[in-house]
């Protein structure tokens, strides 16, 4: 079974091939969870939009970030979803 550390591991890879072609940088974990049943991680990357995106990390206080969870197959690592959080 992929511990927590695995898990957002595979989802930021996972996320990075996606995006790549996209600058995206200041990708942060944000919240990571291991569904009741423990088959699957679900784990919660944020990353800046706008004009602030390539601004430093450390002057990203104030933007404005998405939010994406990847759930996660706990037993062999696979990403099985890719969805929008929202957050108020």
């Amino acid at each position: 079974m992929l511990d927590v550390k695995e898990a957002a591991q595979r989802a930021s890879a996972y996320f990075s091939g996606l995006y790549a072609d996209q600058g995206v940088s200041n990708v942060q974990l944000e919240e990571v969870e291991l569904t009741d049943d423990g088959q699957y991680w679900l784990i919660t990357l944020s990353y800046p939009v706008g004009l602030l995106s390539q601004a430093p990390a450390n002057f990203l206080v104030n933007s404005n970030r998405k939010y994406k969870v990847f759930k996660i197959d706990a037993k062999t690592g696979e990403v099985k979803s890719m969805k929008i959080r929202q957050v108020e």
